[in-house]
This record gives structure tokens, sequence and C-alpha cells, in this order.
């Protein structure tokens, strides 16, 4: 009895009582929906991207000068990096010091509007040196990702994310924990 006097009470008192928090969706800084773009221009940004990519695979500068934009602002810029577009050239060289034979696949390039998603995987071998560490021939296997801005057919933004656990093992500077 007293849990029907209970709900009851709860229907006859509903309408007044405040409705329940609903959880607030989460702080969305840019939200980029895939928009038609002229074929002209998906070909530009599209152009950028398979430039600064050839840039990777090979470390050819004209292709790097030819992808990115004077004012290009890298938005996760590692420690010791230059910023603007001097910053993947010092990478590129210091890390192909490291990795004469670096090859570099794009697995997946995803393009909305000016933005492009890039997934890659980076393979060579470890016969350099990485800071005091000489390479021993190691096999060099890992991802990273890409999000590009692409303004007037040249890359003004990129933020990006390497898998550098498993390239420092397999480098033999850091063990993975089993």
């Amino acid at each position: 009895m007293r849990k029907l006097v209970i709900a009851v009470a709860v229907a006859v008192l509903a309408p007044w009582l405040p409705a329940p928090a609903a959880a607030a969706d989460p702080k969305i800084d840019d939200l980029v929906v895939t928009a038609a773009a002229s074929d002209a221009r998906r070909d530009a940004v599209i152009a950028a991207a398979r430039a600064f990519y050839r840039f990777w695979d090979s470390g050819d500068r004209a292709a790097l000068e030819a992808a990115i934009a004077p004012t290009f602002v890298d938005h996760t810029l590692p420690e010791g990096r230059p910023q603007g577009p001097a910053g993947p050239a010092f990478a590129s060289e210091h890390f192909r010091a490291a990795v004469p034979d670096l090859h570099v696949t794009v697995r997946k390039m995803i393009v909305a509007g000016d933005y492009v998603t890039v997934h890659m995987q980076f393979t060579g071998h470890f016969t350099g040196r990485f800071g005091a560490v000489a390479g021993q021939g190691q096999p060099i296997d890992f991802i990273a990702t890409d999000l590009i801005k692409v303004t007037d057919a040249r890359i003004t933004d990129n933020w990006h994310i390497e898998d550098n656990l498993t390239l420092l093992s397999k480098m033999g500077i850091a063990r993975v924990a089993q």
C-alpha cells in the first residue's frame, strides 16, 4: 500500500517537480562536417596533402615547400622543434639521421572540406643515431595520424600524434612492460 501511495504522489506532483538534469554535451572547439567542395578546391586540398606526405616519404624539401604555407602552425609542436615551416624540415632531417631509409605509407586519407585526416605508417631501419644512441639496424614500424588544414592550396595547420612508445621500443630506447 505504501508503494502505491508514493507512486500516486509522484504522479500527481510530477508536473511541478524539476526535470532531472540532462548530461551536458562535451565542449567541442571545432566541429567539421564534410561539405561538398568544388572539384578544383578538393583537388587543391588533395594535392597539398600528397606533396606533404611525399616530403615525409622522401625528405624532398621542394615537396615540403609546395605543400605548406609560410604561416604554417604546428599545434602539437614537440619540445625542441621549431615552429612554422622550419619545423617539419627539422623533424625530417633529424629523424632521417636515425632512420636513413625512412618510408611513409599513407594508409587512409579522409578529405572533409579544408581538413584532411591522414593515418600513416612509418617503416625503415635504425642504422643512424638518435641522440646518444646508435642504431644496430633494428626494423622500425610505427603509426601516426595527422589532421591538416589547407587554405588556398597550402597547409596552414597541423595537429599530429605519433606512436612514439612503439618507435622508441623498436629503437631499443624504451622498454614496454609485458
